[in-house]
């Protein structure tokens, strides 16, 4: 058995992961930061004081079991969302049937599995008993308008599991029977903004994703709480710098995560939005330690296809370069290099008009890893990486490496 643990986000998991799963022998550990802060799951932090279980949940989704008789229910329930028009009036009553177990469906999902359906009943009432709760406490209405039912379940899960949301993790992937393990890079509740180098501040993961341009970011930060706008905005461009340098947070990697990290035989730097998804995981206390002290772990490090709203005029040397900064900022040292990365993919095809591809730049000429240049650009969906020959490339490369 393969032990493979790739850090990845929820978009850049959706061709990666699909691709692992479809080999034998592999046991897979996905590790997702759960920064995430808009639409329902922003509601859900601000309401339960968690984690953002949004990319968790879609990572699960792509490794529900393809054999279980429930699973397409199973999949419907991960992707089901209220109505933007809902009225909590038509939610509550019967979200709390569901928890009373006078009714076995939810959001009419008819759940089969007697187990399965008294699980989450029990997490269903945590949400709602804490809900309530927090509701009159805070004077404040918990809006249900395009919410994920599976944030609401791991709301509870989380309270069930005394506010750990890397137990809470746990417990859906063993509810389901996952195909794989998802873990949360760490189980502590930050804040994610960023600043970009024109020194406009961005005030959420919501931001850092919907407010695009070509302004590259300069530097992200994790604080322990969210900023007031309004005050910030009156600090110049030296001082925003100075207080967020100041107050920045490193969160240490969860245990499950460096048992995880510890054991790996290949660990796989995914592609996807770096500063949204990918660099706040880089940037957790003992990350680069425990994968700089796996020796025998094949590090490969995949880079985008395409240039995005993140990372905009990127290069090739960028990204890696970009990923190296942020694994050693919260550590004591500074890991080279090649102590956590050995190879890294290039894609090398132009099949999408107008695709703003990544390009090759004088930078990659100094990068000390193995250069893997070759067409990793799917046909099928032109633009995004082709995760079967991804995947194909860095198992080849890893039992190559094992025969030397």
């Amino acid at each position: 058995m393969i032990n493979v643990v790739i850090l990845n986000g929820g978009r850049g998991a959706a061709s990666t992961i699909p691709a692992l799963l479809e080999r034998q022998g592999l046991n897979i550990t996905s590790v997702v930061n759960a920064y995430d802060d808009g639409k329902s799951t922003g509601e859900i932090r601000k309401f339960f004081g968690m984690l953002g279980p949004s990319d968790i949940r879609k990572v699960q989704e792509l490794m529900l079991p393809r054999d279980d008789v429930d699973y397409h229910k199973n999949l419907k329930l991960f992707q089901y969302r209220f109505p933007l028009d809902i009225e909590r009036s038509e939610v509550l009553p019967q979200l709390q049937a569901f928890a009373d177990k006078t009714r076995e469906d939810v959001v009419d999902i008819s759940i089969e599995s007697a187990k399965v359906r008294e699980i989450l009943q029990i997490f269903v009432g945590e949400f709602l008993s804490g809900l309530d709760i927090i509701e009159r406490v805070n004077n404040e209405y918990f809006d249900f308008s395009d919410c994920s039912i599976m944030n609401c379940i791991y709301a509870g899960a989380f309270l069930a599991c005394n506010r750990n949301i890397e137990q809470a993790t746990i417990s859906i992937d063993r509810l389901f029977k996952l195909r794989g393990t998802v873990l949360p890079t760490s189980i502590e509740d930050k804040k994610l903004v960023a600043q970009r180098e024109n020194g406009q501040i961005l005030y959420s993961e919501a931001e850092i994703v919907e407010l695009r341009s070509n302004v590259r970011v300069e530097r992200i930060y994790l604080l322990d709480k969210n900023l007031n706008k309004a005050n910030f905005e009156l600090l110049d461009d030296s001082e925003k710098r100075y207080y967020l340098q100041r107050h920045n947070c490193y969160v240490g990697i969860s245990s499950g995560v460096k048992l995880a990290l510890k054991q790996a035989d290949v660990i796989i730097y995914s592609a996807g939005t770096q500063h949204s998804s990918l660099y706040p995981t880089y940037m957790s206390a003992g990350l680069a330690q425990t994968i700089a002290d796996n020796h025998s772990a094949y590090k490969v490090f995949v880079t985008n296809i395409g240039a995005d709203y993140e990372t905009p005029d990127y290069n090739v040397s960028d990204y890696i370069y970009g990923a190296h900064r942020y694994l050693n900022l919260p550590d004591q040292r500074s890991y080279s290099m090649k102590e956590l990365f050995d190879a890294m993919l290039i894609n090398k095809s132009r099949i999408k008009a107008g695709e703003t591809y990544v390009e090759f730049d004088d930078g990659v000429k100094n990068i000390p890893v193995s250069l893997i240049i070759d067409y990793f650009e799917s046909h099928a969906q032109p633009g995004k990486h082709d995760g079967n020959k991804v995947i194909e490339t860095i198992l080849n490369l890893y039992s190559a490496n094992l025969s030397l």
